[in-house]
């Protein structure tokens, strides 16, 4: 039993075994780009996390026009697929002596325009929060930290112009927008099948986890 607020009437030409993605992957990582950072075309993006919401952030980024998208995880079997969606450089952060902040602003020069953390660490926030530029960078907090976690931030990050934001189901209205993303699935406005890994039945769902786990 639901509440009638939760719930959307959408196509019913569209699969379910497809669009169940939009009920929080794909929705939060997209929209996060287009309705919570606001990413203007040419602009420079960098993306902490290479997860279901991390390749729908890279895919919001190449929707939103920008020039560069650099995709960031310690495991690379993710980078072809980030490439594949658009990103334009992957990087590992395990392949540099520095921290991954300073890498990324020697890479653009003044530090990205957006920053995106989909993994919910706190040293990947504020990796992430000090990779964009120091007066007009915006880094969106889409990761979910462990209950009860705090992140403590050396101020003068936020100090000089910085914008820190956070982002639920990536800024969407959903009675309204589940539909409306779900027709621009179907007018093949975006593919989501492409996050789509492995497809398992009910019964193997504790499967499912370890593949998750294991980065797979």
């Amino acid at each position: 039993v639901v509440p009638e607020y939760a719930v959307a009437k959408i196509d019913a030409a569209a699969p379910l075994d497809k669009v169940c993605l939009f009920g929080c992957g794909f929705s939060t990582g997209y929209g996060a780009v287009i309705n919570t950072a606001k990413v203007k075309p040419g602009s420079t993006c960098a993306v902490f996390g290479l997860g279901g919401i991390g390749l729908s952030v890279v895919m919001g980024c190449k929707a939103a026009g920008a020039s560069r998208i650099i995709a960031v995880d310690i495991n690379k079997d993710k980078f072809a697929k980030a490439k594949e969606l658009g990103a334009t450089d992957c990087i590992n952060p395990r392949d540099f002596q520095k921290p991954i902040q300073e890498v990324l602003t020697e890479m653009t020069g003044q530090g990205v325009d957006y920053s995106f953390e989909a993994i919910g660490h706190a040293d990947t926030m504020i990796a992430a929060l000090a990779s964009c530029n120091m007066s007009t960078g915006v880094c969106v907090m889409v990761g979910v930290l462990d209950s009860g976690s705090e992140i403590s931030i050396d101020p003068t990050l936020l100090l000089i112009g910085r914008t820190w934001k956070g982002t639920a189901l990536g800024g969407w209205k959903t009675r309204e927008c589940i539909p409306k993303l779900v027709s621009g699935y179907l007018e093949k406005k975006f593919n989501s099948d492409l996050l789509i890994t492995h497809t398992l039945p009910f019964a193997k769902v504790n499967e499912g986890f370890e593949l998750l786990r294991a980065g797979k």
